[in-house]
């Protein structure tokens, strides 16, 4: 199947040429004609390539076949960087119609947003606070909405936006065509889909974990050790990219200056950043001007990065999904990937869970040049470390990362084989 099929707007063959696309991914192939046909949709779209083209196509095919300078059509989605990247999509698509998108989002100043809105652009791709805030001002004026699309919803309810986006939907025409995505369906999302959506077709993409191109390995480590670890996984790792993630922004940020100050290009994306600084790190990220992000799940969602060849979990996250969402942005477009999570003692649970989800057990790798047996700095309450407990049960195959012969603490050692005089200083 081709692209041709879904008898696109000809305007639009322009975008799609210079995307690169040729066959539609199996969301596509599902999503496009039931858009196209005005039906609303939920839809059930694992982390992977091709969801946003779904909606945005068939939105851009319906303005071009009535143009009006009205704002017509609203994405609303729970991070910046997710609208970002969606509204880079729709001028990607829109190329030579005319047709103009414009994103509304906090942390940046709301005048040049209202003047946009004011301008009437077709398309707003919004996240929920700042739309609303608008709304109450009376800047943003949504009457004539008549595609509507709710995307990462269960990430929203995660983030509190659930009720700004009842708020928003009060200001929105009954009558549309509403497109609902989610990795999840918690029942809070099923009462919302009940509430805002009209007979709608449900399409499923997928199972709800990473992409095969990826392996997956769990890196048992003392916490105090983490850091060690993940610089020692760097130096003998042969990688083009690698995201970084950690549970804290605090952490985030100390982290990316400690890696950077081995001589590794670091960035860093977490809340405390302001969002030139963040648009500024994606883009050094993605050009290959930095080679390592070190990131909290804001990252996690939506962004559509396809050289990352490694994701590192320096924490693990506190959910499986929030573990499938982490490991969907390598392994993407067919390309291979590499999972590494750091799991302490008291991750067993997370562990288990992850495993049943993905169905398999994970191979747990011990760096066979790395000293386990470091002790904690003094003032730091001790902690156990099982060499010989759930982490050490099944050694890889055929990985490239070498596994400790035996459950003895080893002599650190240099990349040459020979033992280091002289042990690396504490990072």
């Amino acid at each position: 199947m081709n692209f041709d099929q879904f008898n696109l707007d000809s305007r639009l063959q322009v975008g799609i040429n210079k995307a690169g696309y040729e066959t539609p991914t199996p969301i596509q192939v599902q999503a496009i004609p039931l858009a196209l046909q005005g039906m609303d949709i939920i839809g059930t779209a694992q982390t992977g390539p091709g969801k946003t083209p779904a909606f945005v196509l068939p939105i851009l095919n319906r303005l071009l076949t009535n143009q009006k300078k009205q704002t017509r059509a609203l994405i609303i989605t729970p991070t910046r960087e997710l609208a970002e990247q969606i509204h880079q999509e729709f001028r990607l698509f829109s190329i030579g119609t005319g047709i103009r998108s414009t994103t509304v989002y906090g942390g940046v100043g709301a005048n040049p947003q209202v003047h946009a809105l004011r301008s009437k652009v077709e398309i707003v791709v919004a996240c929920p606070g700042r739309l609303l805030d608008l709304i109450q001002k009376g800047d943003a004026n949504l009457q004539n909405i008549e595609m509507l699309v709710l995307d990462e919803a269960d990430r929203m309810l995660d983030m509190g936006f659930l009720p700004d986006v009842k708020r928003i939907l009060k200001n929105i025409p009954n009558k549309r065509q509403t497109m609902l995505f989610s990795a999840t369906f918690p029942k809070e999302i099923e009462s919302l889909a009940k509430q805002t959506l009209q007979n709608p077709k449900r399409v499923s993409i997928g199972l709800a974990r990473p992409a095969h191109t990826v392996s997956h390995s769990l890196y048992p480590v003392p916490k105090h050790l983490k850091t060690k670890l993940l610089i020692a996984l760097l130096r003998e790792t042969k990688f083009k990219s690698v995201l970084v993630f950690t549970r804290t922004k605090h952490r985030a940020q100390k982290l990316s200056k400690q890696i950077g100050n081995l001589g590794y290009r670091t960035t860093s994306l977490h809340s405390n950043r302001t969002q030139n600084q963040r648009q500024s790190a994606l883009r050094g990220f993605k050009s290959g001007q930095s080679q390592i992000m070190v990131a909290t799940d804001i990252a996690a969602r939506g962004l559509d990065i396809e050289s990352i060849s490694h994701v590192v979990n320096y924490d693990i996250p506190d959910t499986a999904d929030a573990y499938i969402h982490r490991i969907g942005r390598t392994g993407r477009a067919e390309r291979t990937g590499k999972a590494f999570t750091f799991v302490t003692d008291d991750d067993d649970a997370m562990v288990r869970t992850i495993e049943k989800i993905m169905d398999q057990k994970l191979p747990r790798l011990f760096l066979e040049e790395f000293d386990y047996a470091v002790p904690k700095p003094k003032g730091q309450p001790n902690q156990k470390f099982r060499r010989n407990g759930n982490y050490n049960r099944t050694r890889p195959k055929n990985n490239n990362n070498r596994s400790h012969r035996s459950n003895k603490p080893k002599k650190s050692f240099s990349k040459s084989g020979k033992q280091n005089q002289n042990p690396p200083k504490k990072q």
